[in-house]
């Protein structure tokens, strides 16, 4: 919703405040600075009290900063221009609603957290040797499932050999599979990895993103 610049791996969300009074000018500067975190970070460029005018708007444009106004609004003339050149006013009479606003654009600033989520697991029953392919592990999937696109974690005798693999290929039978579900047998080729044994446990897993609160 509101434009942002990212300045290492701070991103700082600009604003322009206007206002009736410089009574609500004070109580704004002091709420909204307060929202700042060690991430995200509001900087007002421009404090005032009045309407919005053509100048806001050609500030706001060149800093990528939005015009938050308390009680006051922009004419019909500085309306038009912010809409042609995409600056992106919000008007108030509460100022609760400006800090739950801010704290909503906060968040879509963060970068979202990875998890690791298992799939499941499977044991290394056969090895194939395959000319020109490399080793092939007949798996059976002991819970779960085994997905083409999951990672994988080669565990040998309940110790971690190797870590973050990824699946060359993915065969149920003859046939080329997108997923095998447990109880199912499998032939798992792991990418630019060969050193399989028997009694081999692999672990799949996949990243997924969470989104942050502040």
């Amino acid at each position: 919703m509101f434009s942002q610049i990212e300045a290492g791996n701070v991103k700082d969300l600009n604003i322009i405040i206007r206002a009736d009074f410089q009574g609500s000018v004070d109580v704004l500067m002091k709420y909204l600075s307060e929202l700042s975190t060690a991430e995200v970070k509001i900087k007002i460029l421009h404090a005032s009290t009045g309407g919005i005018t053509e100048g806001d708007v050609v500030l706001a444009e060149a800093s990528n900063a939005i015009i938050i106004g308390f009680n006051v609004v922009a004419d019909e003339h500085v309306a038009r221009i912010a809409e042609a050149k995409g600056v992106d006013i919000r008007t108030y009479t509460i100022i609760y609603r400006i800090t739950e606003d801010l704290k909503k654009s906060m968040v879509g600033l963060l970068d979202p957290e990875e998890q690791e989520k298992s799939l499941g697991r499977a044991t290394v029953r056969n090895i194939f040797k395959v000319s020109k392919v490399g080793t092939v592990a007949g798996c059976i999937v002991n819970d779960g499932l085994v997905k083409k696109k999951a990672r994988v974690r080669l565990i040998r005798n309940n110790v971690v050999i190797k870590d973050d693999l990824a699946i060359e290929s993915l065969k149920h039978l003859k046939d080329d599979v997108r997923e095998v579900k447990a109880g199912m047998e499998c032939g798992i080729k792991l990418a630019k990895f060969d050193d399989v044994k028997l009694d081999d446990v692999f672990d799949f897993f996949e990243i997924i993103e969470v989104a942050r609160t502040l």
